[in-house]
């Protein structure tokens, strides 16, 4: 590998919404995400409805169409 080219590779923390942190190695040396395994449906089982509430109703009065049958 060539000197000086590569970013360093240090420890990172990974910080979810839910509040669990994991220490892991990466580029950078923090990361914040959304979702982890610890609050995902899949690993959970547990039906979990991610920031999807009035997501169509915002579209429709962002746009200012009319809900179909109206």
């Amino acid at each position: 590998m060539k000197d000086k080219i590569h970013p360093k590779y240090a420890e990172s923390t990974v910080t979810c919404a839910c509040g669990e942190v994991i220490h892991t190695r990466s580029t950078k040396p923090e990361i914040h995400v959304g979702i982890c395994s610890k609050c995902h449906p899949f690993f959970t089982g547990k039906q979990k409805l991610v920031d999807s509430a009035g997501r169509i109703e915002k579209f429709m009065r962002k746009y200012g169409k009319k809900k179909a049958g109206e």
